[in-house]
């Protein structure tokens, strides 16, 4: 068994076609069949079946990518260990975090750090709760924010870096947008625009409503802070966002009002595997981290 044949099996597991599979592997399609019927063959079990022009794991595949996929993150790792060894300062992070963050935080935490370490790289990869907290535990990234913080998880541990407020965002002109603050109860008639499922925006506007009385009717859903900002500016309806997600300058702009009843709020917090050392890269990394966000509380 060859360490290609894993890498071709993995990602033919994960794209389901083999023609997209090879396109980003860069190799010819008849290379990547090749490789999968000799591992086919070693094994002596079907990996795959095809299902219309797609290829559908079997359930002994389904067994084998788990595997396979913790070999190549092992491998990995070791790869990563070793370049740090050799020079911490020309080491990789591997950083997660939600879509919402990518906007200006993560752009401003990576900038400082590498004012002080410029020859660390990064691998980002953005994504839900729940895909943050699995990549996590399946060791595809070091260290991820994440929002809601998670108090208490088997696998994963970390600290609470800040707490962020929502505040309601509305149409221009509309009839509460030159209020200093507002109580959520008095945007109960209005349509709203939320993430949708899976987002861990959406529970936390959805639990405001809930408290001050009333549920929310739904009218647009999305899953870009850009897409709910936009909606709200062309009049679609009103929404919560974090302060965060409200940098923005174009010509279409949506009104941001203070919520009081209740107050919003969401925690933005920096996990970690807790059964592992952080590579030493990411170790710099996270006490820098702890520091920044320290400081800008003071």
């Amino acid at each position: 068994m060859e360490l290609r044949q894993l890498h071709y099996f993995v990602k033919v597991a994960k794209k389901e076609h083999v023609t997209q599979a090879a396109e980003e592997l860069h190799v010819a399609q008849s290379a990547v069949s090749r490789q999968i019927h000799q591992l086919e063959e070693e094994l002596g079990v079907k990996l795959f079946v095809q299902k219309g022009r797609n290829l559908q794991l079997t359930p002994v595949g389904q067994l084998f990518l788990k595997r396979a996929e913790v070999i190549l993150a092992d491998l990995e790792r070791a790869v990563i260990e070793i370049h740090e060894f050799l020079d911490p300062e020309k080491g990789e992070i591997r950083l997660g975090f939600p879509h919402s963050l990518g906007i200006s935080l993560i752009p401003q935490v990576v900038a400082s750090f590498r004012k002080l370490h410029p020859n660390v790289k990064f691998r980002f990869k953005q994504g839900m709760y729940p895909s943050l907290i699995r990549d996590m535990i399946k060791g595809e990234i070091d260290l991820a924010f994440i929002s809601p913080f998670p108090n208490e998880h088997e696998f994963v541990c970390g600290e609470v870096l800040l707490t962020e407020e929502l505040y309601a965002i509305l149409p221009p002109g509309h009839r509460l947008s030159s209020e200093q603050s507002i109580a959520l109860k008095e945007l109960e008639h209005e349509t709203f625009v939320l993430f949708s499922e899976g987002y861990s925006l959406r529970p936390i506007v959805w639990d405001a409503c809930q408290e001050a009385g009333f549920t929310p009717k739904i009218g647009f859903e999305g899953e870009e802070t850009d897409t709910i900002r936009g909606l709200v500016a062309a009049g679609m309806g009103v929404s919560l966002l974090p302060e965060m997600a409200l940098h923005y300058t174009g010509p279409l702009q949506a009104t941001k009002v203070r919520v009081t009843e209740p107050q919003v709020t969401r925690t933005i917090g920096l996990i970690r595997r807790s059964n592992e050392k952080l590579p030493l890269v990411a170790k710099v990394f996270h006490g820098f981290l702890l520091r920044y966000f320290n400081n800008t509380k003071e």
